[in-house]
């Protein structure tokens, strides 16, 4: 597993800028990769998923959609995101689903909340039966 760099320095011209996180808002959002000895930096593309979010195994769970999962699900890792997903420390990305675009995830999301919670267990475990965290997959 590579590991992810939390933050980068900014070069200015007359010293250097505070520290920022890679997925401050103010800036390009990036992700940093390990490559030979250096590092390579990757742009995000935008793809709308839908995803489910879960405190552990069999645990609570959230269903959320978003146009940049990695974004998404770093801020809800960092407690970013004020509500739900702070208070009951729902952080572990078990299950997403990508989209050609907003207008079918969207829909998809609104169906999903609407499934009886065995069902949303099923739909993880068809695909991630023990559980893990599929977001390091992701970087």
């Amino acid at each position: 597993m590579l590991p992810v760099l939390s933050h980068f320095v900014i070069p200015a011209h007359a010293g250097i800028q505070p520290l920022l996180y890679a997925f401050d808002s103010r800036i390009p959002y990036v992700s940093a990769r390990l490559k030979d000895n250096g590092l390579q930096w990757k742009e995000t593309m935008k793809q709308p998923c839908v995803y489910l979010l879960a405190s552990g195994f069999h645990g609570t769970l959230y269903l959320g959609v978003t146009t940049d999962l990695i974004r998404r699900i770093d801020q809800h890792k960092r407690n970013l995101v004020a509500g739900f997903t702070r208070r009951y420390h729902v952080h572990t990305l078990v299950w997403y689903e990508q989209h050609p675009t907003l207008d079918s995830a969207i829909p998809r999301e609104k169906a999903l909340k609407q499934w009886k919670r065995a069902w949303k267990i099923e739909l993880i475990e068809q695909n991630n039966p023990r559980w893990l965290d599929l977001y390091p997959g992701l970087l």
